[in-house]
């Protein structure tokens, strides 16, 4: 580990924990951010549950909502699998990236196994959030079974729409860790690649969550 190298590290883990630490917490500007807006869809969806008795459009957009989720948890299984194996064999892999130009693979396989770790750490989790998410929107499925017909069963329906919006939350955390895991991944190239692509992926996700034409449009409604 080189002082570049944890430069490098230092503005990863800034660019990653101070985004989600300013976005999440931070009321004023959370509330400004295209997550916020689907939240009060998602409450509208649910109190117009209210107003039907035929829920089969609802139960399949839990599904799809589920299959999405489930999806990216099951990938995350597969790339961890990857992991292990470049684990196992650095110097096949330093030989492989020593081909790139502009490269500059790690020099000791300490070096290398520090890269893959993080690799590792970071769709661990995403699995972990990935998975939870899922399991909210399942019992978000079983609240909107519950849920009669009528005003006097809007409590059940605000319940249900916290649910699913958790459940959204934590499946925006996990794809956050998507982006900064492709981000992680330039560092077995070069720290200043690292660099370079966790401001790319900080630059992308603001310009997704609070100033694309998707958030706008929500906004507008």
């Amino acid at each position: 580990m080189t002082y570049f190298d944890w430069t490098a590290l230092a503005v990863f883990f800034a660019c990653w924990t101070g985004y989600a630490a300013v976005t999440d917490r931070v009321g004023t500007i959370q509330r400004q951010s295209v997550i916020a807006a689907m939240d009060e869809y998602r409450r509208r969806w649910m109190l117009a549950l209210l107003e039907r008795s035929n829920r089969v459009s609802d139960t399949a957009i839990i599904g799809n909502l589920m299959t999405s989720t489930g999806f990216l948890a099951n990938t995350s299984i597969f790339i961890l699998g990857g992991l292990v194996a470049l684990l196992a064999s650095p110097d096949l892999g330093r030989r492989v990236l020593a081909a790139l130009p502009w490269a500059e693979p790690p020099g000791s396989d300490a070096a290398w196994e520090i890269r893959v770790v993080l690799l590792m750490l970071i769709f661990v989790r995403a699995f972990f959030e990935l998975t939870w998410a899922l399991r909210q929107f399942n019992y978000c499925s079983i609240l909107i079974g519950g849920v009669g017909m009528g005003t006097e069963f809007t409590p059940q329906a605000e319940v249900a729409a916290k649910v699913a919006n958790r459940a959204a939350r934590h499946f925006n955390t996990g794809l956050r860790a998507y982006y900064f895991g492709l981000a992680a991944l330039a560092w077995i190239i070069h720290p200043a690649a690292l660099i370079a692509a966790s401001l790319l992926v900080l630059r992308e996700l603001y310009r997704r969550e609070f100033r694309s034409a998707v958030r706008d449009a929500l906004r507008e409604g």
